[in-house]
């Protein structure tokens, strides 16, 4: 049998200690592994200290370059049953050139979020009147989306903002959250007691907006008050990538401790009472919550942090989005031992019947096989995704190659 050989173009190299788009990453890899599958992972990014060992896992990487005619040689050379594209913009960048080289190949993008959602809700926080949902990002990215012949998508909330507000084709998107391993007994009964733990805790990639935000929140709205009802207690916050605004928030004084980034970030979690994330916008699931629950910290958050990530389930602590409920709530978990070995066992329920990879992988490896067998067919049924492609190939092939031009030009 013909090894199966899937090429992931990044849009980063992942890195799992950094962010959730990174472990969500490593874990879509790992499962293709398991199935046998040659990896080929390309990326124009600059790599860094953090950047996930792919090689290690027998991954083999691939430095390429923007707007370079060397992929088309790439890919003939790999020829790939199968490309993943590593979000949209990727896709835009990309998706010709693999349309050309590799029309048989399975295209799959993998939107980590929906970057139209997130940033929509960012801007309604500027401007109370932004209520057109099809920006210009949002038409770019449902594009890629149309000319893919599968989406992943990460939310059960996003499925149907993209099924019944868009009106994408159900056939084209596919539920698929976080792929967790189940926790073990051992690990669950290693769990630092309540009585062991102190102090609140906020943690987050800075190159992520929606964490940037939460910080502030955290440092204007919130901390003010909970540390007057808590006297002596401290929040300690981590993330990957502080800028210097970022760390002149640190105030010794006020108990507002700024760490930077966290060697691991379930050890620094386990450590505290309780995770704060009063989240104000964002789009997806929020890896730092499977984090807490892994850990048994219970958390307090708001709608939008908490949104499609506890299904019909009981949260693991609150959720609120009044500030002085937030406060509150807070409070009273910090200092019920019972409420709050209550919200570890909602985690546990969470984990185990919303993200363990079991539930998950072997209908997702189905499906890729179904359309990989009925491929033609799959695609002469998404009219609109043909003719963006077709479209797409052609603008895209000759922005590229006038590009391409002009950079050799350069060089003479």
């Amino acid at each position: 049998m013909t090894e199966q050989r899937i090429l992931i173009i990044g849009l980063v190299w992942p890195e799992p200690t950094s962010s959730a788009a990174g472990t969500r990453m490593v874990q879509l890899i790992h499962m293709f592994l398991a199935q046998g599958y040659g990896i080929f992972f390309a990326c124009a990014a600059g790599k860094s200290d953090f950047s996930f060992d792919l090689p290690g896992i027998g991954v083999t990487e691939i430095s390429i370059k923007l707007n370079d005619p060397s992929f088309a040689l790439l890919l003939r050379e790999i020829a790939p049953s199968t490309v993943l594209f590593d979000r949209f913009v990727i896709e835009e960048q990309y998706g010709w050139r693999v349309q050309e080289e590799c029309p048989t190949a399975l295209r799959i993008l993998d939107t980590e979020d929906l970057h139209c959602l997130r940033l929509g809700r960012q801007r309604g926080l500027k401007e109370t009147s932004a209520t057109d949902a099809l920006t210009e990002t949002a038409k770019r990215e449902i594009a890629a989306i149309l000319r893919c012949d599968l989406s992943l998508i990460i939310s059960e909330y996003e499925m149907l903002l993209l099924k019944n507000e868009y009106h994408i084709d159900p056939a084209l998107i596919y539920y698929l959250p976080f792929l967790e391993e189940p926790l073990s007994m051992q690990t669950i009964n290693s769990w630092k007691s309540f009585e062991s733990r102190e102090g609140f805790i906020f943690i987050g990639n800075f190159l992520h907006e929606p964490n940037w935000h939460t910080v502030q929140v955290l440092k204007s709205e919130v901390w003010p008050e909970l540390r007057k009802k808590l006297p002596g207690v401290a929040l300690q916050v981590y993330g990957a990538y502080p800028s210097q605004k970022v760390m002149q928030l640190h105030n010794t004084r006020e108990k507002f401790l700024v760490n930077g980034r966290a060697e691991n970030a379930r050890s620094a979690m386990e450590k505290h009472r309780i995770l704060l994330a009063p989240i104000q916008f964002g789009a997806g699931l929020k890896g730092k919550f499977i984090d807490a629950m892994q850990t048994g910290t219970p958390s307090i958050t708001t709608t939008v942090g908490a949104e499609a990530m506890a299904g019909e389930l009981e949260w693991p602590g609150a959720i609120t989005d009044d500030p002085q409920d937030f406060i509150a709530e807070a409070v009273k978990l910090y200092l019920d031992r019972e409420s709050w070995q209550n919200a570890q066992q909602n985690g546990l329920q969470i984990l185990k019947r919303r993200y363990e990879k079991h539930l998950f992988e072997p209908a997702f490896l189905d499906k890729i096989q179904e359309l990989r067998d009925h491929l033609i067919a799959h695609r002469n049924q998404n009219i609109v995704g043909q003719i963006l492609q077709l479209q797409t190939v052609n603008s895209s092939k000759y922005m590229s190659l006038w590009i391409t031009e002009k950079n050799r030009n350069k060089e003479q």
